[in-house]
């Protein structure tokens, strides 16, 4: 398994691909897998299950009001992060494992740390890098053979983030944080390779799968 986080508009999805058609052009089996804390598999059909049960009249709530709302109570915030983070321990300790045991070659868009970012910077009360349940979920979650980290300066982020037309971009600040956590994670691991997302594209390509030994 490999993974690659980063700067939202860094180019994680462009590498991806990339990596995607070297492993196809060896015949090599692959899965991209997407999943953040809150996001994942069993998180959303949870959601689904949820929204079934709502009454259509309540579709057009307004649901960022809602979900603030919903989070400012603690019970319900620690109800959730922990559902959350036991439906990571399963799909990191048990779902990826039984992939890679029939030779599957797994690439994660973003891991572990883009979602305890995302947990810090929504729920800096509950410092949730010192639950048992994350402790846990660092215990037993497959760790990846690569770990890249794509990064760009935050004015990029923000440009690249209006070509894409994203819905619900990051602010400037939220960027600011994000980009100093990022790049202290790397200084303080030596197996994450950081990749400057500036360079051309194939000039990544070229240093990511030299790491990956695919050339």
């Amino acid at each position: 398994m490999i993974a690659i986080s980063g700067l939202d508009g860094a180019g994680k999805s462009t590498q991806i691909d990339l990596i995607v058609k070297k492993y196809n052009t060896m015949s090599v089996q692959n899965l991209i897998l997407w999943c953040r804390g809150g996001y994942s598999p069993g998180m959303k059909l949870l959601k689904n299950i949820l929204k079934v049960s709502k009454q259509a009249s309540k579709e057009n709530i307004n649901r960022k009001v809602s979900r603030e709302k919903s989070f400012s109570n603690p019970i319900v915030r620690k109800t959730w992060l922990g559902l959350a983070i036991l439906d990571l321990i399963f799909f990191y300790g048990l779902y990826v494992r039984i992939k890679e045991l029939f030779g599957v070659k797994i690439i994660c868009d973003r891991f572990i740390y883009d979602t305890l970012l995302d947990f810090e910077l929504n729920f800096p009360q509950e410092k949730v890098k010192n639950w048992f349940l994350w402790k846990l979920l660092l215990l037993i979650a497959v760790t990846p053979v690569k770990h890249f980290v794509i990064t760009i300066p935050v004015k990029e982020s923000l440009y690249r983030s209006i070509l894409k037309k994203e819905p619900f971009p990051d602010s400037k600040e939220v960027l600011e944080s994000r980009l100093n956590k990022y790049l202290k994670y790397v200084s303080d691991n030596e197996n994450v390779i950081h990749i400057d997302g500036t360079a051309k594209i194939e000039n990544i390509n070229f240093d990511i799968l030299k790491e990956l030994e695919l050339l």
